[in-house]
């Protein structure tokens, strides 16, 4: 069986105790869903969209780079999105933080998240 184990990061905001940041498995990191919250607050940065999806990825790439890898070794995200009609401002956002070479990507409409969440994403990148 390979080596495995679970990874937090006083860097980044951490959604629950009840499950890590991302858990380090192999060759693979696995980040746990990531919504837009704020590291000092623990709340999501405002209502905006377009903000909370910024932060989310700004906490993603946080995490991965504090876990030993980069927002460049993503090759999957999942974003679960309260509203159906973001894209365009998902796909604003995506390009950012993957100008090039952007990472597969699946994106359900979910019912509505606790404590005014929009977004949350989880993904998988490599070591």
């Amino acid at each position: 069986m390979g080596e495995r184990k679970n990874f937090n990061t006083p860097k980044a905001p951490r959604m629950s105790q009840a499950f890590p940041q991302a858990v380090v498995a192999e060759k693979f990191i696995f980040v746990s869903g990531t919504p837009g919250l704020d590291l000092h607050s623990g709340q999501v940065v405002n209502d905006s969209f377009e903000d909370q999806s910024r932060q989310c990825f700004q906490n993603i790439k946080t995490i991965s780079e504090e876990a030993g890898s980069s927002i460049s070794n993503v090759v999957k995200t999942t974003i679960f999105m309260v509203a159906g009609n973001d894209f365009s401002i998902i796909n604003k956002v995506y390009g950012e933080f993957f100008p090039e070479n952007p990472p597969a990507r699946s994106t359900p409409q979910v019912m509505p998240f606790p404590a005014g969440i929009l977004i949350s994403v989880e993904r998988i990148a490599l070591c």
